[in-house]
């Protein structure tokens, strides 16, 4: 098969682990040069090595409008234009509401909803006629679950967010958004070791999944590799990737 974005520039969010890493390697690997933006720079460096010349870094935090601005402008400078953009950058917090303090709500919203927009506010104007976006949304973007009152309302806001900028950029610019279920990631990790005793929690959560087991962040960079390139005709849509978690 042809490189699929052979000549394309992409700009990857999250980019230092997990989907963003997955689908930075991905896109590399089908031809595009790569932005890769993430808040820590060491493993940001890392993957941008593992991938060559064609990889340049922009260490931000998303949620910081300023930081978004600076690198996105970067980005632009440096290739010319940006083809593609992917806002997988994320973060999670898991408790009961009433555990749950400010902080950890803000940074929740901040991050997945306000970082989601900022990226995109700044990329638009230098996405081509035929360019894309994809937004990172999740299984929670679409259904409710105890403890992630927080995750839930700034994933669901993104299919808004998603549907919102579909209708405002097309016909030029597609944008969609894919809704993975567990996936088997440092941070799905990092979430099960908070609950308690990790097997047992890791075991519950496939249990739950139609398809029995996790995803592989590979597997979801493929979906998105699919929104980018090849669905042409897709917009404002949401690629529901979570073994039927949504469906039962």
């Amino acid at each position: 098969m042809a490189e699929r974005l052979a000549g394309k520039v992409a700009l990857v969010t999250g980019a230092s682990s997990g989907i963003g890493a997955a689908t930075a390697r991905l896109f590399a690997a089908e031809g595009a040069e790569l932005a890769l933006l993430a808040r820590r720079p060491g493993p940001l460096s890392a993957i941008a090595q593992e991938l060559g010349d064609g990889a340049i870094t922009l260490p931000a935090d998303v949620a910081d409008s300023a930081q978004v601005a600076e690198a996105v402008a970067a980005a632009a400078s440096r290739f010319g234009r940006i083809d593609v953009v992917v806002n997988c950058a994320g973060t999670l917090f898991a408790g009961r509401v009433e555990e749950t303090d400010d902080a950890a709500w803000r940074r929740q919203l901040e991050v997945n909803l306000s970082g989601t927009f900022f990226v995109s506010r700044e990329a638009a104007p230098r996405i081509p006629i035929g360019g894309s976006i994809v937004n990172l949304g999740s299984e929670l973007s679409v259904m409710g679950m105890a403890m992630y009152a927080g995750y839930c309302a700034s994933k669901a806001g993104v299919i808004g967010l998603t549907k919102a900028l579909a209708a405002e950029l097309a016909p030029d610019v597609r944008v969609n958004a894919i809704c993975p279920g567990p996936v088997d990631t440092p941070m799905l990790t990092a979430e099960l070791e908070s609950f308690g005793p990790y097997d047992e929690l890791h075991a519950e959560t496939i249990e739950r999944v139609p398809l029995r087991r996790l995803a592989r962040a590979e597997e979801v960079a493929a979906g998105i590799l699919f929104l980018a390139a090849e669905a042409d005709y897709a917009t404002g849509t949401t690629l529901e990737l979570d073994g039927g978690t949504t469906s039962v």
